[in-house]
């Protein structure tokens, strides 16, 4: 397991002028929920999460040598245009990882960013966006440093991607990402996330359906949602509850236990809500029809018997999980009875993917 230590690189061997890259990376959806965080972006809990493959952010990095030595140096690109509104977290980002890649000062930088999934879609691009710029930048560091061990580059990327997005760690590397320390997991850690193995054919096909309630901006910052739960009443034991949920995933993913697997991704998504109606201050993110589409999940799967599941992330929108072999009853089921819960009726089709790729 690496330390903070060995992510601070040793004086180069290798010499890069100017060139570019370009990575993707996804987003993720946790099962088991990280919510509450210490200093330097460390998780309160453990998590575990699906890597998706189509919510994917695709990101250039463009990058030339300069004179001076000083100030980061960078232009920020969306979808070809300038965005500006970019430029206060990227500073931010750089600055937190300029101890662990050096040369950040070094270079001027073009960054240019676009994502596979509609603009405001209700998407967190946060994971996928910050993800896909520290693959990029680790490209950079690897030409810097031609020994860089393949371990290492998905290590460290993942170490400097979380410094940006905390979820955007489970973004690199592997279908189903641990992060966190778990006493059950060996080589677990709060730095980074590590690939969980084996899980079961079933689950490395998955299907998530996204469905998109409520495209609007968040009432509450996930930030902040982080930070009510200092003091939360109920955060100790909900600590507790998630690495017991964790160790009970793990199994029913080796295993291919569908019923467990339900059980408890339902459970925490419901769970991370309640931690946001009982801090102080309260907030509800889920909508009216969040509700009526929980319910007719509930529904369909009680009249069927088919294994199809939801979670939530920190807003309205719902995930619907389900086996490859029942995509088509599943997909009839959203389109009749569901779609008409969306906004404008829209939802994504998605399905678990493999992390971050160089795009040729």
């Amino acid at each position: 397991m690496a330390s903070v230590q060995d992510f601070i690189p040793q004086p180069y061997t290798g010499t890069a002028e100017s060139g570019s890259f370009t990575w993707s990376a996804p987003s993720n959806i946790a099962l088991v929920k990280y919510w509450g965080k210490k200093a330097s972006q460390i998780p309160a809990n453990p998590s575990i999460s699906l890597t998706l493959n189509n919510c994917k952010t695709v990101t250039t990095l463009v990058f030339e040598k300069k004179e001076d030595n000083g100030a980061f140096s960078f232009d920020l690109l969306f979808e070809g245009q300038p965005k500006e509104s970019f430029r206060p977290k990227t500073e931010k980002f750089f600055e937190r990882i300029r101890e662990y890649l050096p040369f950040l000062s070094q270079y001027h930088f073009s960054i240019d960013t676009s994502n596979t999934f509609p603009h405001s879609s209700g998407i967190a691009s946060s994971a996928s966006g910050m993800a896909a710029l520290a693959v990029n930048l680790m490209s950079l560091e690897r030409q810097l440093n031609p020994d860089m061990t393949q371990e290492h580059f998905d290590q460290k990327a993942s170490f400097l991607a979380r410094l940006g997005s905390g979820s955007a760690c489970r973004s690199v590397k592997g279908n189903v990402v641990i992060w966190g320390e778990h006493a059950e997991t060996p080589g677990s850690t709060n730095l980074y996330g590590v690939e969980y193995t084996p899980v079961a054919d079933m689950f490395t096909t998955y299907q998530d359906t996204i469905l998109l309630v409520d495209k609007g901006e968040k009432q509450v910052s996930s930030t902040l949602g982080h930070d009510l739960m200092h003091g939360h009443p109920f955060a100790e034991r909900r600590f507790a509850q998630a690495h017991e949920n964790l160790t009970a995933i793990k199994q029913a993913l080796a295993t291919g236990d569908v019923e467990t697997f339900i059980k408890i991704t339902e459970s925490e998504a419901l769970t991370l809500h309640a931690m946001m109606m009982t801090s102080n201050p309260y907030f509800i993110l889920m909508k009216p029809n969040t509700l009526q589409i929980i319910n007719k999940i509930w529904e369909f799967r009680a009249e069927t018997g088919v294994p199809v599941c939801f979670t939530l992330d920190a807003g309205a929108n719902v995930h619907v999980l389900y086996p490859e072999a029942n995509k088509a009853e599943v997909l009839q089921f959203i389109a009749n009875d569901l779609a008409v819960f969306c906004q404008n009726g829209q939802y994504i089709e998605d399905q678990v993917g493999s992390g971050a790729a160089v795009v040729a």
